[in-house]
């Protein structure tokens, strides 16, 4: 079993490793390496990379509960914020890159298209976790409410994966497999906090 202090050794490789697509997607951008439209491609990188690392955050709070995978806890904060920095980068994208500032245009956007509305959404139940994750905000709120907010992860994620869901027109096997994921996660979760509990009642 890894222990705790060495996990928390390789954390910096672990940092490097999800950061760096992020840098090399820029460089790729700015030299015109990225394809025939290079900010769509941009945005769909950002997208789906902070897409995985929620379905990741998801897997680690179910992971970290066996006691001998307890060592991943150590490391879910950080994926989680990864995964906002991402979503935000691929919102900024749009809003910058793609629609340069026109928020009239944008507003309506995200009130026209549901998968762009979901995607929106999505970015705006993160937020809220972002705010609550320093460790001096979950002592300030107690653990109970805090857990309820962070709860805001589920429904993040799973219209997160609407929206790339939606937004890809060829194969959706991808997609699909990520919203089963999610829906597998939630249920296991739901099963052993609610439903156990009432059974040993």
């Amino acid at each position: 079993m890894i222990s705790t202090n060495t996990f928390r050794k390789i954390k910096p490789i672990i940092f490097l490793a999800i950061i760096a697509p992020s840098f090399l997607w820029s460089f790729q951008l700015i030299n015109g390496s990225l394809g025939v439209n290079p900010i769509e491609k941009l945005m769909d990188n950002l997208g789906e990379m902070g897409l995985r690392l929620i379905i990741a955050t998801l897997l680690i709070s179910s992971l970290s509960e066996f006691k001998k995978l307890r060592f991943l806890i150590d490391i879910r904060r950080m994926i989680g914020l990864f995964a906002f920095f991402y979503v935000t980068c691929h919102f900024l994208t749009y809003i910058a890159l793609d629609h340069f500032f026109d928020i009239s245009f944008i507003i309506k956007d995200i009130l026209k298209r549901p998968f762009i509305t979901f995607g929106f959404l999505s970015f705006v139940f993160l937020i809220p976790l972002v705010i609550t994750s320093p460790k001096k905000i979950l002592k300030k709120l107690g653990y109970n409410v805090w857990k309820k907010i962070h709860y805001l992860i589920y429904p993040a994620a799973l219209l997160s994966s609407v929206h790339f869901f939606m937004l890809v027109r060829a194969n959706k096997i991808e997609p699909a497999i990520y919203i089963f994921i999610i829906l597998v996660l939630l249920l296991y979760r739901f099963y052993y906090k609610v439903i156990v509990p009432r059974l040993a009642q």
